[in-house]
């Protein structure tokens, strides 16, 4: 039953990607370019899922367990460090010069874009080499 759930939340989500446009990745670019032809319609879609997230967040905290019954965990830090900077800086960089983040490229991936493959591998290659790496850098805490 949770395979089915999740399923079902993985498709309600993709779909909302699609109809907020985050899956083009012309209109991200346009999002992005505050000096040029600026589109601020993304802006209305993040401003919409702050509160709905918020909300459901609240929630959250509040319950002990999902409503199937599992566990809820939910990040207990608030640390700005380093490697969350750094992190979010590669991010945005990567955001930026392809107009695709994760969620998007693998609903772009499942419709058959031919040219995300080129994203989806380098987004595999470096969560594979951070996954190689990250017992060196450490935890994540600050230093």
């Amino acid at each position: 039953m949770p395979t089915v759930f999740s399923l079902i939340a993985g498709l309600l989500f993709g779909m909302g990607l699609i109809v907020a446009g985050m899956g083009d990745p012309a209109k991200v670019l346009a999002f992005l370019d505050l000096t040029g032809r600026w589109d601020p319609s993304l802006a209305f879609v993040m401003g919409g899922a702050i509160p709905v997230s918020a909300v459901a967040f609240a929630l959250a905290k509040r319950r002990g367990a999902s409503f199937l019954g599992h566990s809820i965990q939910l990040p207990n830090t608030r640390n700005l460090d380093q490697r969350l900077v750094f992190g979010g800086l590669l991010f945005g960089a990567g955001w930026g010069l392809a107009g695709i983040c994760p969620g998007p490229a693998l609903v772009l991936l499942g419709a058959g874009a031919g040219k995300v493959l080129v994203f989806v591998a380098a987004m595999l290659a470096g969560m594979a080499l951070f996954a190689k790496i990250e017992p060196a850098i450490g935890n994540g805490r600050s230093r």
